[in-house]
């Protein structure tokens, strides 16, 4: 499901949302979904802990968008937090793991 809407050039962009970002926010109690990326732009959802917490805007700016543009340094990113999952957002597990938006 994940692969069809990413470009094969976003490899780069998945791969460091899962080994880099995901393991940070999963130990903090939080939840990552990617919603959407191509080229130009990533959107990210935060969940679980990370869901109106006060640290979202540092989370974006210390750890989100270095990360990102390490890989992909013209996109823009999108960040959205809150308890409500956005509609086909798939949650990004660390090891890789990719899994439904139940968490399964």
């Amino acid at each position: 499901m994940l692969k069809s809407r990413m470009e094969p050039q976003n490899d780069d962009i998945l791969l460091v949302l899962q080994e880099v970002v995901a393991p940070l926010v999963e130990a903090d109690g939080g939840e990552i979904y990617l919603v959407s990326s191509d080229s130009t732009q990533v959107s990210v959802h935060l969940a679980g802990h990370h869901a109106g917490a006060p640290g979202n805007g540092l989370f974006y700016r210390r750890i989100l968008d270095p990360a990102i543009h390490a890989v992909a340094p013209g996109a823009e990113i999108l960040l959205t937090a809150g308890w409500i999952i956005p509609a086909g957002a798939v949650r990004l597990m660390s090891k890789g793991r990719v899994c439904d938006r139940r968490g399964q």
